[in-house]
């Protein structure tokens, strides 16, 4: 059973891995994390 938990886990790395390579590749980050710095600034009460 533990065994199984692992390999569970090892996938599960291994899949947000791949999107996250796959987004960066894509070019997504710089648009996210433009939206993001403009959240938190609106949220201070900076933006």
């Amino acid at each position: 059973m533990r065994n199984k938990k692992n390999i569970i886990r090892i996938c599960l790395c291994i899949a947000g891995i791949v999107f996250i390579t796959a987004g960066l590749m894509q070019g997504d980050f710089t648009s996210t994390w433009n939206k993001a710095i403009r959240v938190c600034l609106e949220c201070i009460g900076i933006g």
